[in-house]
């Protein structure tokens, strides 16, 4: 089963909302999901962004793949940055 981070969207028509998610990359953009992790709102001035950082480094430590697009917003919100570092930490397993 392959594990992404992604967007599923929520709000109504030109008034979007984002609930940043880990699901099987077989499921629907809104289907069912694992995990909520964060939220994106990308109509408020400036855009808000709201990640739980310990449950995302969880997932990504478990090897879930982030989009593009939630992969720039990790590095937005700092989140990418702590992967980045606890990632190069960690001694390297043959």
């Amino acid at each position: 089963m392959a594990v992404k981070i992604r967007l599923a969207r929520t709000g109504r028509k030109k008034m979007a909302f984002y609930r940043v998610v880990v699901a099987d990359s077989k499921m629907p953009r809104d289907g069912r999901c694992i995990a909520y992790v964060g939220t994106y709102a990308p109509r408020e001035n400036p855009a808000k962004i709201v990640i739980d950082e310990a449950v995302t480094l969880k997932w990504l430590s478990k090897g879930a793949l982030p989009t593009e697009t939630v992969k720039s917003l990790l590095k937005k919100s700092g989140a990418w940055k702590k992967f980045q570092e606890s990632k190069a930490g960690k001694p390297a397993t043959a």
